[in-house]
């Protein structure tokens, strides 16, 4: 495939406005010790084409390039299950069968990979594969960070933006990786959350401006002659930010995580994420102008994924269908399975179900 024939696909997904495109990330753990990560995907442009990816082992792909796909190949040796946008290949959220995680989030503006060389191309992945190959490669995270030492990341169109990543393992340990100045930058994430622009290390300094918050309430306090009090419940978090940028997304979403009261199993933990999830969805109409608002669309949060990576678990939900569905990894046999992609939904409309009074 030539560059030519490239642009038509990737244009929208590679070059969109920092305004339409954003996600926001937790983690979880149960009072038995599962491990729990949740995403949303939001994309107020367009529908994404969204569909879920069942890879097997000993599956042959190649990377694309600027010139055309001649990017470095690579055969799975873990099964996995990825959730995609745009293309088959490009998997942006997913976890394999020895339990590793991964998910891509949109870093506009404070990324750099390195320029694509042509000579190095065995050894070059771009970034919007590079989850996929991961997945089918590794187990831990210590191997995705030994794996990434040996390959070139790149954008399959020069002035496209970049993106970062978060990689979790059965462990319950979680890394995010950045590309700065064409080199890869690996941070330990042990707070679990991740949005979008600036990097990890900022976002977590910042959260020291929010060192008052606390769960509950606030306490009375006397002012002179008056006795100021709160006007109800949550007090103790006035001051939150509550705007969609990814500095606040990344403030509630930590203070939201760690004031959610550990349940005792998976499942239980799981809808819990969704619970917390729901306070990020986007609703289309804010994220742009009036004039140019895609009413096409029921939500700029296209669809919100959550990983049980204890057990192999992956579940979604859609902007179509709010029913949680499950893809269990366990059933799945990677060394016979073929490889397949499906949409996420069906039916592109919301299921109702009527309440028959007699």
């Amino acid at each position: 495939m030539k560059k030519q024939l490239l642009l038509p696909l990737l244009v929208a997904m590679l070059m969109v406005s920092p305004h339409l495109f954003c996600c926001t990330g937790i983690t979880l753990q149960s009072s038995n010790g599962a491990h729990i990560t949740g995403r949303t995907i939001d994309w107020a442009e367009g529908e994404l084409n969204s569909m879920y990816v069942i890879v097997p082992r000993n599956y042959s792909q190649q990377s694309f390039t600027p010139e055309g796909v001649d990017g470095m190949r690579y055969i799975s040796q873990y099964g996995y299950v990825g959730l995609a946008v745009k293309m088959k290949e490009f998997i942006v959220e997913g976890v394999n069968e020895k339990g590793l995680s991964g998910g891509l989030f949109y870093f506009p503006k404070y990324g750099k990979y390195e320029r694509y060389n042509a000579a190095d191309c065995a050894r070059t992945i771009s970034d919007m594969q590079l989850l996929a190959w991961i997945l089918g490669s590794c187990k831990t995270v210590e191997e995705v960070k030994e794996s990434v030492k040996a390959i070139h990341i790149i954008a399959m169109e020069n002035n496209a933006s970049t993106v970062h990543w978060r990689f979790t393992d059965s462990s319950g340990m979680q890394l995010v990786l950045e590309v700065i100045n064409g080199k890869p930058i690996f941070y330990v994430n042990n707070l679990g959350v991740l949005t979008n622009a600036p990097g990890f290390d900022w976002q977590t300094t910042n959260l020291n401006n929010y060192v008052n918050l606390h769960p509950g309430s606030a306490a009375d306090q006397d002012l002179g002659n008056v006795t100021l009090a709160p006007f109800g419940a949550g007090s103790g978090m006035l001051g939150l930010p509550g705007d969609m940028t990814p500095p606040s997304r990344f403030v509630r979403a930590a203070f939201y995580q760690s004031s959610a009261p550990k349940q005792p199993n998976a499942l239980r933990t799981v809808t819990q994420c969704f619970q917390i999830l729901n306070n990020f969805q986007i609703p289309i109409g804010i994220e742009s102008t009036n004039n140019t608002t895609n009413v096409n669309l029921p939500s700029a949060t296209q669809w919100s994924a959550v990983t049980d990576i204890t057990n192999t678990k992956i579940y979604y939900r859609t902007m179509y269908n709010s029913t949680i569905r499950c893809i269990d990894l366990m059933e799945i046999d990677f060394e016979r399975i073929k490889f397949r992609a499906e949409p996420l939904d069906e039916q592109k409309e919301e299921p109702i179900v009527p309440i028959r009074i007699k």
